[in-house]
């Protein structure tokens, strides 16, 4: 059912009934890099008709005189599966106001992607609002709502549009924000200032938490002072020492709660760019969902701005691994390629098991129910929680059209280097604490294998922290919080006893390459399926043969990091290797003594995880309320807790 008033009923006709669960969002300044996440620039002729001027506003956008132009895109159409799914709405009505003679066009898909035209309205007048009523009943399974506006033979201006949902007499959530940065004053006050001046994000804010853990502090950064005149008492900075993610986040879901103010709490990384209006959206979709649950926002790339992460993730329960939520779905969608009328899988409603951290809003209630993060630095948090509440009957909801943007994993490899110590560990640790599967299903075979592919490499540092972080599994949860503080600065420490741990900056810092005889050249693609095992056994035969002596005076190749697989650099015995960001490279040089050692000391451990496992899951199980407790979190920032 669709009606068609004048502005000066407009007021009205939103009704004290209902609320606003998103609003037309267009970028600054008509950003073209992300025009195509906001209008569907694939539509028709949309493409060569959008143009950074016929942005008006942040709210607001003009249609040239015989153009169409499509809103159904990743912030501006309705999640409407996600909403039937998760929440008590039964309905949706969206308001537009227009200026000008155009037609409104109401589409609807399904989960199958298969688009159905539901309202054609002749719109015409200044500042006119139309109304159209829409039932959420058939989107079980997935599907969206937006709309297109076609202009006439004159320019027609979209003022305003809202998907607005009935109030059902729920209360009207509050937020407060944690931050936690570590030497990266730039990118959060970026942040502060984007919270400051949106004065909807505003309106539902409590408190913006800022955990500074870094050397390079937020409140020394040029322009604080103002913002911080601006924000008042909406604004609070918590110096403490560096305890990681983990520590950062749960010392913000901790003042949040004792504060005792907010009904949620909502976790941001620092590297981020920030989509304001996703603040309101998560907060108005959890004070509308059925029980107490956990939303999330997704994540695009940072440097290539049109890419979405991912649209969901889980666990993968016998890899124990990240894996894409949903039937189809894939990493690194563009939607400058593909929008989202035509991406098929993008419009099933996808279950997930956890949010990452980069933007997770969780209520207050659900903290103390499960307590603060488990205390292991970086890696694994965000899930870990994501199970804990799934266990717990509380599920999380990654939710389409809230985002922020943040560098991608591409840009970091952190599966390498001093990083690989947190990521063995916390993916153990969470196996031990929530698996299902005996052993852990593949994981012990897994990280095995991930040990011999990083020894084969030459990637000796890497393989020290993964031995050592299995070391610190077998030792126990008990010594979690003591180490936390302290662990970094013992593995990153280690780096300078080891080729492939120290990084020059300076392509000169390395001798030229030089080997006494040319290799053949080698395939270039990577070896699948029975291909994998000849190129499997040589790479590790080759830790049995001798080293050519003059590997050590002469890097054998050059290695660029896009180029840098382990069965291509199994057949040097030195490489130097670009590192995943381009700043710099590590001479790597085969140690097969070293390599022999490693794969003893593997070995060992992942038998004695094997044998132990039943006991060590247990031990963590049973270990977990405590860790996780306000009082242990307490002792760990030297909180003195008075009664």
């Amino acid at each position: 059912m669709s009606t068609t008033i004048s502005a000066h009923k407009a007021e009205a006709a939103a009704g004290a009934d209902y609320r606003v669960a998103q609003r037309l969002i267009l970028p600054p300044s008509g950003d073209l890099d992300v025009l195509s996440v906001y209008i569907d620039r694939k539509k028709a002729d949309v493409e060569s008709s959008v143009h950074p001027d016929d942005v008006l506003s942040r709210h607001s956008v003009r249609v040239r005189a015989g153009r169409r132009m499509s809103f159904g895109s990743y912030f501006n159409a309705f999640p409407a599966s996600y909403w039937r799914r998760w929440t008590v709405v039964e309905s949706v009505r969206l308001a537009i106001v227009t200026s000008g003679s155009c037609t409104v066009l109401v589409y609807r898909s399904n989960a199958k992607g298969a688009p159905q035209r539901v309202e054609a309205i002749r719109v015409s007048g200044d500042h006119t609002e139309t109304v159209v009523d829409l039932s959420l009943q058939t989107f079980g399974d997935g599907g969206w709502y937006w709309f297109d506006v076609i202009a006439g033979n004159e320019p027609v201006v979209v003022d305003a549009a809202e998907w607005r949902v009935p109030d059902a007499g729920r209360p009207h959530g509050r937020t407060s924000l944690a931050i936690t940065t570590f030497n990266r004053p730039d990118y959060c006050l970026t942040t502060i200032r984007a919270v400051a001046e949106d004065p909807g994000l505003r309106a539902v804010l409590d408190e913006l938490i800022v955990v500074d853990q870094g050397t390079q502090k937020v409140s020394d950064e040029e322009g604080f002072d103002e913002l911080a005149a601006e924000l008042g008492s909406q604004l609070r900075i918590i110096e403490q020492p560096n305890l990681g993610g983990s520590g950062g986040f749960s010392r913000g879901m901790y003042e949040v709660v004792t504060a005792d103010r907010s009904d949620y709490v909502l976790l941001l990384d620092d590297d981020i760019n920030l989509e304001t209006a996703s603040i309101e959206r998560l907060t108005t979709f959890a004070d509308m969902c059925r029980i107490p649950t956990m939303v999330g926002g997704h994540m695009f790339d940072l440097y290539n701005r049109s890419v979405l992460h991912t649209f969901g993730e889980i666990v993968e329960p016998w890899l124990w691994g990240p894996r894409n939520a949903g039937v189809g779905t894939y990493f690194r969608h563009d939607f400058a390629r593909t929008g989202l009328r035509e991406s098929k899988v993008l419009h099933q409603c996808v279950d997930v098991d956890y949010n990452g951290w980069w933007m997770t809003l969780i209520p207050t209630k659900v903290v103390r129910q499960l307590g603060l993060s488990i205390p292991v630095f970086i890696k694994w948090d965000d899930s870990e929680y994501g199970l804990r509440g799934k266990a717990a009957g509380i599920p999380t909801v990654s939710l389409p059209g809230a985002a922020v943007w943040h560098v991608a994993w591409g840009d970091k490899d952190d599966l390498v280097g001093w990083q690989s110590y947190f990521h063995e560990r916390n993916r153990l640790i969470s196996a031990l604490m929530h698996s299902p599967l005996p052993h852990g299903g593949d994981l012990l075979r897994d990280s095995v294998m991930l040990d011999l592919k990083h020894l084969v490499s030459m990637q000796y540092y890497t393989v020290n922290g993964r031995l050592a972080a299995q070391r610190d599994v077998l030792a126990g949860p008990e010594r979690l919080h003591q180490i936390l503080p302290t662990r970094l600065g013992e593995i990153r420490a280690d780096a300078q006893n080891y080729h492939d741990g120290r990084i020059a900056k300076d392509v000169d810092a390395f001798p030229p390459v030089s080997r006494r005889k040319p290799k053949k050249p080698s395939r270039a693609t990577p070896p699948k399926g029975w291909a994998l095992l000849p190129k499997a056994g040589l790479a590790v035969l080759r830790q049995l043969l001798p080293v050519d002596p003059t590997a050590s005076e002469h890097p054998q190749a050059r290695i660029a990091h896009k180029d840098a697989a382990w069965w291509r650099i199994a057949q040097q015995d030195s490489a130097v290797v670009s590192t995943a960001d381009g700043t710099g490279a590590s001479w790597y040089q085969r140690d097969n003594k070293r390599a022999r050692s490693m794969v003893q000391a593997s070995a060992s451990q992942h038998a004695l995880l094997y044998s132990r496992w039943e006991e060590l899951a247990a031990l963590y199980r049973e270990a977990l309320p405590q860790i996780t407790s306000f009082e242990a979190w307490e002792q760990t920032f030297g909180i003195a807790k008075d009664g």
